[in-house]
């Protein structure tokens, strides 16, 4: 992947985790430009398929397309960052987000958006006005 891509891809998402929108300032460890669909899967590196993700979100993530809505028991769909808006499918509440959808709910089971370490960051942000806006 081509430096001029990376930098697109970071520019688009405004320096922000896609999925959960934590700022890349506020994180020790590069973000990383995740295939939404993984290579194994045919997705390819090209800017409707790459989004910034953090590395918890990235490495829980993984290749997987899929998760198990935990209301339903379901399969489930994971939030597709090119297609997909995401105050359609989740929610903050306090310093947790919530899913509000069958795709909310798996993406944040799958990628455990909710690990208290994750939350504390997220409280902090928040105590400092450092929240994204539009979360």
């Amino acid at each position: 992947m081509n430096e001029l891509l990376r930098q697109q891809v970071f520019a688009r998402a405004a320096g922000c985790c896609e999925y959960c929108g934590v700022p890349q300032a506020c994180s020790s460890r590069a973000f990383h430009i995740e295939h939404i669909i993984a290579r194994q899967h045919g997705g390819e590196a090209e800017q409707h398929n790459l989004a910034l993700s953090c590395q918890d979100c990235n490495l829980h993530k993984g290749p997987n397309l899929s998760g198990i809505d935990p209301l339903s028991g379901d399969v489930a769909v994971l939030f597709h960052p090119r297609r997909d808006d995401w105050a359609e499918h989740f929610r903050v509440s306090g310093a947790a987000v919530e899913g509000t959808t069958p795709v909310g709910r798996a993406t944040v089971r799958v990628l455990d958006m909710n690990h208290p370490a994750r939350i504390l960051i997220r409280r902090s942000l928040m105590d400092e006005h450092a929240w994204p806006s539009g979360r």
